[in-house]
């Protein structure tokens, strides 16, 4: 009979991959199960890369958790926006709209227990081992391998607790009788108090990033580890729907009557903010992890496969391997429609689309807006085919790609393969799963909070105060002749808990748009309604108050005008001084009159159907208040032996 944890077993040998690691270059003894496996040193790394290895599928983070688990927030969006009839698709999960027969659902379950298995057959087996006490450097390594699987084996179930809700808590290897298969839900508090627990003790068995041969980044660290128990600590304190009421909890005033939206008393929250503190002020005192200066050359690295040895601003990145896995700059990034003569075959990079409120909230200056934001895409001139150029998106509000991650900047290895390719030809860009500027950005929230205003100290904290963490986050992505007005603008920031956590949201939003955090954020902060209703109003007010230009004017760098200068163009207005003549070139922008609309503006017809799952197109019309949670799929209800059920209002 089929369990509801289906074990995904995953080829061990996979060749041909180019890679910054080996986790799935690898050969491997005919069964690993074996009890044998882990009186060998070297056997028990290969069972390790095993885990490692199922990280890289497209159900679990070589596409679906890091591209489409994170859509919907106020400033991302899944392609396609709200329409009922993509409900079986990855646009009803975008827009809340997703029903239980989504296949996808249960190939993440299904792929994601499976990894948790791997998991706990190591830590199980790891635990029994003699190499475990036995002194010098294996002992050692099998500590750092017991470390890196109770870190992985957190990081999962933390992933799917969030997307998911209450989900079954194993612990330990099937049986062959399947008596510890077929299991019901565990709150997802309890589960969040073990892995809290697990990653304590983690943190004592990992090293730093580089503390050891070639132990890099693409490892869990001692740093992500102590980060992630944070970010894990900061979300058990949050906002959270739940399938009951929970005594002593705190109800949320936009809350479900049958499924309340709730979060911990006052004395349970400043604990698990004090245990936040605590870990992430051990990341800032260690000199391991650094920002990159540069937010640039941060997002040059990781489009050349090219791990951040001076810095170590990523804490972890998922390995992936170039031409097997990795979706990141295909399913989502800058747009290389079609075949071009420069750049070979094209991506598919619809999915996650960014929106005009969010170009328009950053600061002109803000290096980080036109590296976000990408409103232009690769494509042939329409009348010389052979002609690469880059061309602005016409009228787009909804529709701007993610920058990040840019065929520009990818390496030489993947554009000479991809310049020969006539199929999907995948990056092996590997998914950053934490870095520095999420842990300041972190820890000026929790200090903050602990404190009671931004310029206040707190005891175990790092010497640093909120504002100053921040102040490091914002001030980095402007050139040095704007930093000094960077600065102004977090001294400016009230000395007021409240409108400091407010800059922090906001922060939050710059910084980390389109990289599948700042949904689950939202949702701790009990923000994400709030947000997306929010996202609307601005757009149509922006809209009718004339924010918008109707056309904008930009300059080429090049004399073939084949390559866009972004600083150029005229979001704003012709500057003083300068006409149109002054430029290049022009295109309708949002704000641009429609007449075939019947309106003076051009409202996006779509804009009341964009979350409507969650927000309603009104406002109101939700089957269940705040049900951004996931169902369960209906395969997998249908193999659990009847122990598992849907939540929230979705059915079986």
């Amino acid at each position: 009979m089929k369990s509801i944890l289906s074990i995904i077993a995953l080829a061990a040998g996979v060749a041909g991959l180019s890679s910054c690691s080996d986790f799935l270059d690898q050969e491997s003894p005919s069964d690993l199960r074996d009890a044998n496996t882990w009186t060998s040193s070297y056997y028990t790394g290969l069972r390790v890369n095993k885990v490692y290895g199922g990280l890289a599928q497209d159900r679990t983070y070589a596409q679906d958790i890091p591209i489409k688990w994170g859509l919907n927030s106020d400033c991302e969006l899944v392609d396609g926006l709200g329409e009922t009839a993509y409900a079986s698709t990855y646009r009803g999960v975008g827009n809340y709209n997703v029903t239980p027969g989504f296949a996808n659902l249960s190939g993440s379950w299904n792929a994601m227990y499976g990894i948790i298995e791997d998991a706990n057959l190591n830590i199980e087996g790891i635990r029994n081992s003699g190499m475990l006490t036995a002194g010098g450097s294996l002992q050692k390594d099998m500590e750092r391998y017991l470390g890196e699987c109770l870190t992985l084996r957190a990081m999962i179930y933390f992933d799917m607790l969030r997307y998911f809700g209450d989900i079954p808590l194993k612990l330990e290897p099937s049986k062959a009788d399947l008596s510890n298969v077929y299991i019901q839900k565990t709150d997802r508090d309890e589960i969040m108090d073990v892995l809290m627990a697990d990653l304590e003790e983690a943190t004592n068995l990992l090293p730093w990033a580089d503390e050891v041969t070639n132990y890099t980044t693409e490892h869990c660290t001692k740093g992500y580890a102590h980060a992630l128990l944070a970010q894990m600590a900061m979300t058990r304190a949050g906002w959270v729907i739940r399938e009951a009421s929970k005594p002593g909890y705190e109800t949320a005033s936009y809350s479900d009557p049958v499924y309340p939206t709730q979060r911990p008393d006052a004395a349970t929250r400043k604990a698990l903010y004090e245990k936040a503190l605590k870990h992430l002020t051990i990341v800032i005192n260690n000199p391991t992890h650094k920002l990159n200066p540069s937010f640039e050359n941060e997002w040059y690295l990781i489009n050349q496969l090219s791990l951040d040895k001076a810095y170590h601003e990523n804490l972890f990145e998922i390995p992936m391997g170039l031409s097997v896995t990795g979706e990141l700059g295909y399913t989502v990034g800058v747009r290389l429609n079609g075949v071009t003569t420069t750049y070979g075959y094209g991506n598919s990079t619809g999915v996650l689309k960014l929106t005009a409120p969010l170009l328009y909230s950053y600061d002109p200056a803000d290096s980080r807006r036109d590296i976000t934001i990408s409103n232009m895409q690769i494509s042939k001139n329409k009348d010389f085919e052979s002609i690469t150029e880059e061309q602005m998106l016409e009228n787009a509000p909804f529709n701007m790609y993610v920058g990040k991650w840019d065929p520009r900047k990818m390496s030489s290895e993947w554009l000479s393969q991809n310049l020969t390719a006539t199929a999907k030809h995948t990056t092996g860009i590997n998914v950053v799963k934490m870095r520095y500027s999420q842990v300041l950005l972190y820890y000026a929230e929790v200090l903050n909070e602990l404190a009671g205003s931004p310029d206040a100290n707190y005891p175990g904290d790092a010497g640093i105060t909120a504002r100053q963490a921040l102040s490091e986050v914002h001030c980095r992505a402007f050139a040095d002749a704007d930093k000094a007005a960077a600065k102004a603008y977090v001294d400016a920031i009230p000395n007021d808990k409240d409108a400091f956590f407010n800059a922090i949201v906001d922060e939050n939003a710059w910084e980390l748009a389109g990289e599948g955090v700042r949904k689950f954020d939202l949702i701790r902060w009990n923000l994400l309604v709030e947000k997306i209703l929010e996202f609307k109003e601005t757009y149509l007010n922006q809209l009718q108050n004339g924010v918008y230009q109707e056309e904008v004017y930009y300059n080429y760098t090049d004399a073939a005008h084949t390559k866009l200068d972004m600083s150029s163009v005229t979001y704003y207005g012709l500057p003083e001084g300068k006409t149109a003549e002054d430029y290049h070139a022009s295109i309708k922008s949002f704000g641009a009159s429609d007449p075939s609309s019947g309106k003076d503006k051009n409202v996006d017809t779509n804009l009341p159907s964009i979350s409507s799952g969650l927000v309603g197109t009104d406002g109101n019309d939700v089957p269940v208040k705040n049900r951004y949670l996931m169902p369960i799929a209906s395969t997998t209800i249908s193999a659990s032996n009847g122990v598992l059920h849907n939540s929230y209002g979705y059915p079986d």
